[in-house]
């Protein structure tokens, strides 16, 4: 990736981190995919002069009680507002979010290929800790897109199921960002 060496910030101000969920059962036509917003997200990038001696660094965090559902498709009806808010609801519970408001990611290596880059670190979550691989490429505007999943029974979340196991959410869910990296100025 051809980003030059500095400190940058990424977040809300500059950037979209998305989640999507999907469904599966024998009841999953009457669910829906989700498309969840982090509405509260920030993080630091830094980006070496000499890889060599030091590494490039990205962390996260991520304030879950700010989870936002956009939509969500498929489903015998239109998701209603009172859906939204159940669906909010139980989110929060799922996620523990009074006794673990944020999300964090910490960077351990991020090996970089021409306009992309792979980086691994430790995503924690309902206060467990667990690695997690995003893919990262740098487009032609300069920002960067990055995609991963998110395994919830690693971190010990149960998914959402529902109509007695009918309808279930998929373990994984998909994590998408895609932000610019503002640079943060030095010492002037």
């Amino acid at each position: 990736m051809a980003t030059a060496a500095g400190e940058y910030m990424i977040g809300k101000q500059v950037g979209r981190l998305l989640v999507r969920t999907a469904r599966q059962g024998v009841a999953a036509r009457v669910g829906h995919d989700l498309l969840i917003e982090a509405t509260e997200w920030e993080g630091h990038v830094t980006v070496p002069a000499d890889p060599a001696t030091q590494p490039t660094a990205v962390s996260v965090r991520v304030d879950l009680g700010a989870l936002k559902v956009l939509e969500g498709t498929g489903g015998v009806k239109p998701l209603s507002d009172g859906d939204m808010q159940q669906i909010q609801q139980t989110m929060h519970k799922l996620l523990r979010v009074d006794r673990h408001r944020y999300a964090t990611f910490a960077s351990t290596g991020v090996e970089i290929h021409d306009d992309s880059a792979s980086v691994e670190g430790d995503l924690t979550l309902v206060g467990q800790t667990r690695p997690l691989r995003l893919e990262v490429r740098q487009r032609d505007d300069g920002s960067v897109e990055g995609a991963g999943s998110v395994v919830q029974s690693q971190w010990g979340i149960k998914p959402y199921s529902g109509f007695f196991g009918a309808l279930k959410l998929r373990d994984a869910v998909a994590i998408e960002i895609t932000t610019g990296l503002q640079e943060i100025d030095g010492p002037g």
